[in-house]
């Protein structure tokens, strides 16, 4: 099939490519390339791409695509609380105008980058899909709106897939440094202490890059009448966990390593168990293969070989609140997350 991936060039977006391209797709990417300079580890290999803002995606952009996995959002509640309203505009309505395109241009599939977050404060009890919403984050409010106006679209001709994915973890080539099993894992190593930043108690599901990549390529080859207008919580039920279970866990790969809990560090509003159970069960090829404790180790591994520093972890490359806000002091993007200088569309890595 001929996909085009929106924020290809992000944390996700990295590792799913090579996925799609070793299952035989011929695969284009779309992306504003914010992140472009947070690289680490391996290059990242672009594929063919269109450097571009999702909200000024044209229906001629989008054919000739056999389906749409649009990744590229603001995926960061920092981020998104620097501007609520760039989130609503890029995360609901730029993503629902990427659908509206995609449906105009005739694409057939429509897979959507949702996330967990939207259940928000929601306590012990495991969630499914048809749990109520209760988001506490611009993020999280941002992924219901953009479902239920994808949702608005779906018809014969065209089948939207909203996959909320449990909070990610992983090794990447645009790593981040601000999400709980990356970021405890990088403090224990560089300072000895695994910082925790909350009282501990709140629940997080927890999956790994790799496995939300599968779980893409899986709802690509499903049936159409499964996973039509259908929403997926991506993820593996046993995979969650109380933050401090996480920490101790780190504790005990990362030599020398210490549980330490930040001064001040209160409950989280963000804390909702989910049950993971209907996407395998519905298509049987997503097999996910990780568990944080496996994770954590890949982690750990790769810090190591890098010669991760603690300057260079608290640096704008694995912080993305702060690479976004070192870009718009220096007159680069403005308050919306567009370019100043705008670039020109243009094709890349043809």
């Amino acid at each position: 099939m001929r996909i085009l991936v929106t924020g290809h060039d992000g944390y996700i977006g990295t590792v799913l490519v090579p996925m799609l391209q070793r299952a035989g797709h011929d695969v284009v990417g779309l992306d504003s390339y914010l992140y472009e300079e947070c690289t680490y580890g391996p290059v990242v290999v672009d594929p063919p791409s269109l450097r571009m803002d999702i909200r000024d995606v044209k229906a001629a952009d989008l054919e000739g695509f056999d389906a749409v996995m649009h990744l590229a959002a603001i995926s960061n509640d920092p981020v998104g609380d620097l501007n609520p309203e760039t989130t609503y505009d890029i995360n609901h309505r730029g993503a629902v105008h990427l659908a509206a395109q995609a449906k105009a241009a005739g694409v057939p599939r429509f897979i959507f980058s949702s996330s967990c977050s939207l259940y928000g404060k929601a306590g012990d009890e495991f969630l499914d899909e048809t749990a109520e919403f209760s988001p506490v984050t611009a993020y999280g409010e941002s992924k219901i709106l953009a479902e239920q106006g994808m949702a608005a679209l779906a018809d014969d001709d065209f089948s939207p897939t909203y996959l909320r994915n449990a909070t990610a973890f992983g090794v990447s080539p645009r790593l981040r440094g601000d999400l709980v099993v990356n970021n405890l894992v990088g403090y224990a190593l560089t300072t000895g202490d695994v910082l925790i930043k909350s009282d501990g108690t709140p629940w997080r599901p927890l999956v790994h890059i790799e496995d939300i990549s599968r779980a893409f390529l899986a709802v690509l080859n499903a049936p159409r009448d499964v996973i039509h207008n259908e929403a997926f919580n991506v993820g593996v039920t046993s995979e969650n966990y109380r933050i401090s279970e996480v920490a101790a866990i780190v504790e005990e790969i990362v030599p020398n390593s210490r549980v330490h809990y930040a001064e001040g560090g209160g409950p989280d509003l963000r804390c909702y168990r989910v049950n993971c159970d209907r996407l395998p069960s519905l298509v049987p090829e997503f097999r996910p293969e990780w568990t944080v404790r496996r994770g954590v180790q890949e982690l750990f591994d790769a810090y190591m070989r890098n010669g991760l520093t603690l300057e260079d972890f608290e640096s704008s490359r694995f912080l993305r609140i702060k690479h976004v806000r070192e870009l718009q002091d220096a007159g680069m993007i403005d308050a919306g997350l567009r370019r100043v200088a705008s670039d020109a569309l243009q094709t890349t890595g043809a």
